[in-house]
């Protein structure tokens, strides 16, 4: 099986630069059912070729599988997956260029950021389904498609067509979308997986496809074979991908619900939340600015507290939910407010891990109690789109600290304080962090705290201010 991806973009050798790997170098990496080869066939000033081919070894293939395919044992031995793209070769592509799926690159920052022109080729590549589900899939996210159709025996055309092709693929667009494209799709095209499909393998979808995905013409397709047609997994992605909650996912979003609540509760005795957008919201009216970005503003109750403030001449919230938008809507009574204030006030759906060019020319951004809700290795992304991208001059950020965790009663030692946050910090991980993002961004920091203060542990709840 191979892949190639080639680009005529000038110098066209800096490919090597946005995929981290050199042109004058055969590269390897090994994964348990064989080994990837990359390297350059070409590589000029106008034109360069990065080419990964997969080599499996069919005995480890059952040896290592740890279960039987659907067909039983003749399935796991007469097979076309050491030899046809596959999901063997999306995993191969996610170990071998791990850094170029985040859209960094040390030396070439720009470039990554910038669309130009690239070529991908597929071969073999099985369809199994309609003969137009490639078109189907690729030209929607604005791919030129074409296809050959391999026979089934070359010598036997009587024989028709096997249900391989090679696939070309032709677009201007950033390395990192191009690649999340070809990850989520090959295994749609196949409409096959070698390994367990979990919540894990949702998230990664939801993750690869965050930025095309919702409004892409086949989704539930998509979604479907992606996921293997797991039903139970299928509704969860659709619904987290739509506008709406489906009735049927209605008790998801009641447990959603009951989780911000039992977190209120939690915190409720402590005043702790209140305490917090007070905190905030005098640290902004100290620093004398008007222009504030609230991201992951979720239900509007900093932003409503904002409006009362008329220093402040515009706030703007931001979060990737539609519906905790509808919310913040209601909660500053966006539609009887007059027309002075409506001016002063906007809700932006956006993602906070995408650079978002609307995000620059404010005097502040406040991220209170978001960032621990991102998975730690997106937490990087938030860290360029804040700091880097949008570099405002003051950043006000909340997040819990863990150690008080302890304090509340009602908590399980380790637990952290909400199901859907991915990470709580110690007083020293969060430290290590505001000085670390602060030395590389061009920024200071000051760390501090909010709440109840124990002599052992801190106080409830972390505040770091970053100014330049």
């Amino acid at each position: 099986m191979l892949l190639t991806l080639s680009t005529t973009h000038q110098p066209a050798t800096d490919l090597g630069f946005l995929l981290h790997k050199h042109p004058e170098r055969l590269h390897e990496i090994e994964i348990p059912q064989g080994r990837a080869l990359m390297f350059y066939p070409e590589a000029s000033q106008e034109r360069c070729t990065f080419a990964l081919t997969l080599e499996l070894d069919p005995v480890q293939l059952v040896r290592g599988s740890g279960q039987k395919g659907d067909s039983g044992l003749l399935d796991e031995y007469v097979n076309d997956r050491p030899y046809a793209v596959s999901s063997f070769l999306t995993v191969a592509l996610g170990r071998a260029l791990g850094t170029a799926f985040t859209g960094r690159s040390k030396d070439r920052q720009a470039l990554a950021d910038t669309a130009i022109p690239f070529e991908v080729v597929l071969t073999p590549l099985p369809v199994r389904g309609a003969e137009d589900l490639p078109e189907r899939l690729f030209a929607p996210l604005g791919y030129e498609v074409q296809m050959e159709r391999h026979a089934l025996l070359p010598n036997q055309p009587s024989w028709g067509e096997s249900p391989y092709i090679t696939l070309s693929l032709k677009a201007t667009k950033r390395l990192r979308e191009v690649l999340e494209h070809i990850f989520v799709l090959i295994p749609v095209l196949d409409n096959r997986k070698h390994y367990f499909i979990g919540k894990e393998e949702l998230e990664k979808l939801l993750r690869k496809g965050e930025q095309w995905l919702q409004t892409h013409p086949e989704k539930v397709l998509i979604t479907e074979r992606y996921l293997k047609h797991r039903k139970a997994l299928v509704r969860e992605a659709l619904a987290r991908l739509s506008d709406e909650t489906p009735l049927e996912n209605q008790a998801d979003a009641d447990r959603d619900l009951n989780q911000n609540l039992a977190e209120l509760a939690l915190e409720k005795p402590l005043n702790l939340n209140e305490l917090r957008l007070e905190t905030v919201t005098q640290v902004l009216c100290e620093r004398g600015v008007q222009r504030i970005l609230d991201l992951g503003c979720g239900e509007g109750r900093l932003l409503k507290r904002l409006l009362k403030e008329g220093q402040f001449k515009r706030v703007v919230g931001v979060d990737v939910s539609m519906r905790a938008l509808e919310i913040a809507a209601r909660r500053v009574h966006l539609d009887t407010l007059s027309e002075k204030q409506r001016e002063r006030i906007e809700l932006w759906q956006g993602a906070l891990t995408y650079r978002d060019q609307r995000f620059a020319g404010f005097d502040a951004i406040a991220l209170v109690e978001v960032i621990e809700h991102l998975e730690l290795d997106r937490l990087a992304a938030l860290e360029r789109v804040v700091f880097e991208f949008a570099r405002p001059k003051l950043v006000v950020l909340t997040t819990p600290n863990r150690e008080f965790n302890t304090r509340f009663p009602n908590l399980v030692n380790g637990k952290l304080r909400h199901a859907d946050h991915r990470f709580e910090w110690t007083r020293a991980e969060f430290q290590a962090w505001c000085e670390r993002v602060a030395s590389t961004y061009g920024y200071q920091v000051a760390i501090s705290g909010i709440g109840e203060t124990d002599p052992e542990l801190g106080q409830v709840t972390q505040l770091g201010v970053f100014t330049k």
